[in-house]
């Protein structure tokens, strides 16, 4: 969040009086007495996937509870409130979009009608809807093989339903999504451990919690509402163990207007103990948390014996690592390590929750095992107020996983399916995000549509994201506002840019799952936009399925009414059972299977399956490896990717970071000793470089962050490395880039 106070003195808490003026700003301005109604509206948050709003009203969360928005959903909301981009647009050339960066394109306001850039064309122009259709329909008429699509969590369970059966009617298994760079890790790991790939935690169950592991989170910034909860769990005398690279201010300390005279102005103590390891190294640092369990006999033996497989060799893993090997990776010491086992330990009940700083690594599927490890050694799997809860960031992208988007489909999923169209699915293969972009980059793909998000943006070497969707012939973007895919991810032929409505504005009412499993069922509304053009993304998918496919076995114009396609989910995806008679009883509901509170899980044996997890290797390359001379003040660090405070995934609302005190986008947040230790300053411009391009001007800028790691902000820095990939997930390591910082100019302060 960015506020207009004095950018030298950060605050001293996060939250606080700062987020009320942002508030008051919003709210109080011209655009007020709309943000006040779209706050209001029955549709869930279109930030976070904490899960506000559906039939309980637009503060309300999924246990009752009011007062529940947060900044960010106003930030989202009066995003999407802006007018219509001005007619201006048609007369600026692509090369003067492509100047613009994540918020400036964002503030040319709502996409109203669809537009199109033909081959050898400079300039975007308008095009008719009968035009689209014809045009997309020829592209999707391409081999199987060679169409694809890639979405986010931005749209409804109906309208990712329909695009995974879309494709997989036309033959493909190319179902990217933006999850594959993200939770992919947590995914991969829960579902192979426990039967699930979701939170097995509940909003309700979190409550019953008297101890919360949060580790590689900024949830101040990214999920406020979790610091509510935070904060209640402190007042009951429970505690909170951070795990985090960078001390994050809203970590330590933080101010919730729920809590107003409690916590707004003084703050809330957040963090009853602080670890800043080695980014990459959390793996090594749950591997000593074990073994100090084991030597304080806090392990449950009896539960591991009971309710748990291949238990032993995780024990004997922390047990024969020897202390050292863990600390010097990790860089946390022992009695450190031990006092964090004794937190767990004795604590009555463990909720272990991240985000992508445990996920964004090449071992991310590892990180995720040796976390789950840690509950089961202590019997936090299977209770109330116990478990594991990956923190997914976009409100529905959980969602999309349920309905099927995704190229590694359950079982189950795919023999309901096959029974709805009569035949069998080929879903050999199959090209998840990162498959995606290599694909194109071979000539590979024909055809693309993105529902919501941003690929070119959102991928590491955005030099080779740009190369790679230049060589597909036809890319369709179904957005409400632009982004920089918009004008760099340009395709060979087409591409088209279709305006598709707000999720308080769908003429359909639709739902969306929470990232706790919790489905909300949205209001229809209507757009403040004047004499636009848009389409529903229901509406675009079952008439390009009706083109394609006729009305045979599927009726897919009939799917346009929202009521049948969630008929079809609740024939086809298990759990999701009460969605079929939700429009007549309004009964939002927890997905079935997915919150354990007693220790069975949907594993072929009924018990949790337990895996050894190796210590990574964390070596950094030399100056040399860059082509930097020792001679120029240097130093080669452990580059993290972050969003700022102001921000939404690739959205980008303000430009500097007012908690962290970074004044620009193109800013360096380093640990003070580095800095000195180099040879460089504070507010010196460095050049930034990794494996496949630098920045330049990167001003320096001083943050509590562990000695060896640095931040810069996503999505800029992507385009200067090619991420590690995990192999398991595929999922890019954002979160440990080798770099090196080096002077390129005499500085003088």
């Amino acid at each position: 969040m960015t506020f207009d106070r004095d950018r030298s003195n950060p605050p001293e808490i996060g939250g606080g009086l700062p987020v009320i003026e942002y508030w008051a700003k919003k709210t109080l301005s011209p655009q007020g007495a709309k943000i006040w109604k779209t706050l209001l509206h029955k549709s869930a948050c279109l930030s976070c996937a904490w899960g506000t709003g559906g039939q309980k009203g637009g503060f309300v969360d999924e246990d009752h509870q009011g007062l529940q928005r947060c900044a960010k959903s106003v930030e989202a909301i009066a995003s999407e409130l802006q007018p219509a981009i001005a007619p201006e647009i048609f007369d600026l050339s692509i090369a003067e979009l492509q100047k613009r960066n994540s918020q400036e394109v964002n503030n040319l306001g709502r996409l109203s009608h669809p537009m199109i850039l033909r081959s050898g064309k400079r300039h975007y122009e308008r095009i008719s809807w009968q035009e689209v259709f014809e045009i997309v329909t020829a592209a999707f008429q391409k081999p199987a093989e060679r169409v694809a699509s890639y979405s986010s969590g931005r749209s409804s369970n109906e309208a990712a339903f329909l695009l995974q059966l879309l494709l997989r009617t036309l033959g493909s298994n190319n179902l990217a999504d933006c999850s594959d760079l993200c939770h992919a890790a947590s995914t991969t790991g829960l579902k192979t451990m426990f039967g699930s790939g979701t939170s097995m935690v509940s909003l309700e169950s979190l409550q019953h919690a008297d101890c919360v592991v949060l580790v590689g989170s900024n949830a101040p910034a990214n999920h406020p509402r979790l610091m509510n909860e935070l904060i209640k769990l402190r007042d009951r005398g429970g505690k909170v163990m951070i795990i985090n690279p960078l001390i994050e201010i809203g970590l330590v300390k933080f101010g919730s207007p729920a809590f107003p005279i409690r916590s707004l102005l003084p703050g809330s103590e957040i963090a009853s103990l602080y670890l800043q390891l080695v980014p990459g190294s959390d793996t090594a640092l749950f591997v000593g948390i074990q073994k100090a369990l084991i030597e304080q006999n806090l392990v449950k033996w009896n539960y591991l014996r009971n309710v748990t497989e291949n238990w032993e060799a995780v024990i004997n893993q922390a047990k024969s690592t020897a202390w050292t090997e863990i600390t010097e990776t990790c860089g946390i010491s022992q009695l450190e390590i031990e006092a964090a086992a004794r937190m767990i330990g004795r604590a009555r009940s463990v909720v272990f929750a991240w985000a992508m700083g445990i996920t964004q690594h090449e071992n991310g599927v590892d990180n995720v095992y040796s976390i789950a490890n840690t509950a089961l050694l202590t019997g936090n799997a299977g209770k109330l107020g116990a478990g594991t809860m990956p923190i997914r960031g976009h409100s529905n992208v959980q969602g999309f996983g349920s309905m099927g988007v995704t190229i590694h489909l359950k079982k189950e999923i795919q023999q309901a399916i096959e029974i709805l169209l009569g035949r069998s699915l080929n879903l050999s293969g199959g090209y998840d995000t990162r498959a995606l972009i290599e694909a194109a980059d071979r000539n590979q793909v024909d055809t693309l549509l993105c529902l919501g998000g941003n690929l070119y943006a959102a991928n590491p070497d955005l030099t080779e994201a740009k190369r790679a969707l230049g060589k597909i012939n036809t890319i369709v973007y179904l957005a409400t506002k632009p982004n920089l895919g918009h004008f760099h991810g340009l395709a060979a032929e087409n591409t088209i840019v279709l305006p598709v409505f707000a999720r308080f504005e769908n003429p359909h009412r639709v739902t969306t799952e929470s990232g706790n499993n919790f489905v909300r069922l949205n209001d229809s509304g209507e757009t403040h936009l004047k004499d636009a053009d848009l389409i529903s993304e229901v509406e675009f998918l079952c008439e390009l399925a009706a083109r394609l496919h006729g009305n045979h076995p599927i009726d897919w114009r009939k799917l346009q009414d929202t009521r049948y396609v969630r008929q079809l989910i609740a024939r086809t995806i298990p759990g999701y059972e009460k969605i079929g008679q939700i429009d007549e009883t309004g009964e939002e509901f927890t997905i079935a299977n997915r919150v354990f509170t007693e220790p069975k899980f949907p594993t072929s044996s009924g018990k949790a399956k337990m895996f050894a997890t190796p210590l990574p290797t964390l070596d950094l390359p030399n100056p040399e490896a860059f082509g930097i001379s020792r001679n120029i003040p240097h130093i080669v660090l452990a580059l993290g990717t972050g969003r700022s405070y102001a921000q939404h995934n690739t959205v980008v609302y303000q430009a500097d970071d007012r908690y962290r005190g970074m004044p620009h986008r193109n800013c360096i947040l380093m640990n003070r000793e580095d800095v000195r230790q180099a040879g460089l300053q504070e507010h010196q411009r460095v050049t930034v470089q990794a494996d496949a391009g630098k920045l330049e001007d990167v001003e320096i800028i001083f943050g509590d962050i562990r000695s060896g790691a640095a931040l810069m902000f996503y999505p800029e820095v992507n385009s200067i490395f090619r991420a590690k990939i995990d192999p398991r997930s595929g999922t890019p390591a954002y979160k440990r880039v080798a770099a090196i910082v080096y002077a390129q100019r005499q500085f003088h302060s």
